[in-house]
C-alpha cells in the first residue's frame, strides 16, 4: 500500500491511533447521516485552519478505504483580507496532489463599506461567503459541499442561538441549503476540537491565522467557549452530553407548539371511576 501523502514521516504509535479514532468517528458520521454517496463530488472548503485541513486529510484517507467512489476538489475564497498569504494553501495543495480551486472575491472591501465601523460584520460577510460557495459548487460540479466544523463548533453555535437569538438551533451535521440546491456536510460532527488539536500539532499544518478581519462574532464565541471549558474542567464530559442531546429531542417536553400539537392535546384514556360502583 503506498503511503498517505498527508502523513508525516516517522510517526508515533499514539499519533496513529489517534488519526485511527478520527478516521473511524469520520466514517461513523458520514454513514449515520448519509452524507457522501457513490460517484459524489464532495467540494471541501479550505480556510487554512486546523479544522479544515483536518477535514482534507480525513476525507483523503476514507476515500482510499471506502466502498464507494468519490472524489474530492479543495476550496479556498480568498476575501481579500489585509494581510493574507495567498501561496500557503496552493503550496500545500500542489505538494500533497490534491485537486483545488481558489477562488478571489473582494469581500471584505464591500463589507467595510456597507458596515458603519463599530457594528457587527459577520452576518454580511457569511451570506456573502456562502453565496459565493454555493455559486463555485455548482459551476465545478460538487454535490456536496464540506465544512470543517467540529463537536465544539456545534455544541458552541447552539448557545450562541440560545443566549443571543432566543433559539435552540446550531449546525447539524448535514444541512440543505434554503434554496435546496445545495448539500452541506459536516463530516467532523463526531470530533472533538482537542483531539483535532493533537492531530494538528504533529501533522505540522501551514496554519493561516483566523482573526484576520477581528471579527465581533468571534468575541462572542471566545465567551461562550470559556463558559463550556470551564464546565468540562468541573464535570468531564459535558460537551459531548450537551452535544448527544441535540440528538435526542423531545418535542412534547419543549414548548414550541410549531413542533407539537399542544392545542389539541387530549387524554387518550379514560380513568375508571370506582365510585360509581
Amino acid at each position: 500500500m503506498s503511503k498517505d501523502p498527508f502523513l508525516p514521516n516517522n510517526v508515533s504509535g499514539n499519533f496513529i491511533k489517534l488519526r485511527n479514532k478520527l478516521i473511524s468517528a469520520t466514517g461513523k458520521a458520514i454513514a449515520d447521516f448519509n452524507m457522501i454517496e457513490d460517484k459524489d463530488v464532495v467540494m471541501v472548503c479550505l480556510s487554512g485552519g486546523k479544522d479544515s485541513y483536518t477535514l482534507l486529510s480525513l476525507l483523503s484517507a476514507l476515500r482510499k478505504r471506502a466502498p464507494i467512489d468519490f472524489s474530492i476538489v479543495a476550496m479556498n475564497l480568498d476575501q481579500k483580507q489585509p494581510g493574507f498569504p495567498e501561496n500557503v494553501l496552493p503550496d500545500y495543495l500542489n505538494s500533497h496532489g490534491v485537486d483545488y480551486k481558489i477562488i478571489t472575491e473582494d469581500t471584505y472591501s464591500i463589507v467595510k463599506e456597507k458596515i458603519p465601523e463599530g457594528k457587527t460584520t459577520c452576518s454580511l460577510c457569511s451570506r456573502l461567503r456562502r453565496g459565493i460557495i454555493y455559486r463555485v459548487a455548482r459551476e465545478i460540479g460538487a454535490n456536496k459541499i464540506a465544512l470543517g466544523h467540529h463537536k465544539n463548533d456545534i455544541v458552541e453555535t447552539f448557545f450562541m442561538n440560545m443566549f443571543f437569538g432566543s433559539k435552540l438551533k446550531s449546525m447539524p451535521p448535514k444541512l440543505l441549503s434554503d434554496d435546496q440546491t445545495n448539500i452541506v456536510i459536516r463530516p467532523l460532527a463526531y470530533i472533538e476540537e482537542k483531539d483535532i488539536i493533537s492531530f494538528s500539532k504533529t501533522m505540522n499544518y501551514p496554519i493561516i491565522p483566523c482573526n484576520l478581519c477581528g471579527s465581533q462574532e468571534n468575541l462572542q464565541r471566545n465567551k461562550i467557549k470559556s463558559m463550556l471549558n470551564s464546565w468540562e474542567k468541573e464535570q468531564p464530559g459535558r460537551i459531548n452530553n450537551i452535544f448527544q442531546s441535540l440528538t435526542n429531542v423531545e418535542p412534547s417536553h419543549l414548548a414550541d407548539t410549531n413542533l407539537y400539537d399542544f392545542k389539541n392535546l387530549k387524554k387518550l384514556k379514560k380513568i375508571f371511576d370506582i365510585s360509581n360502583h
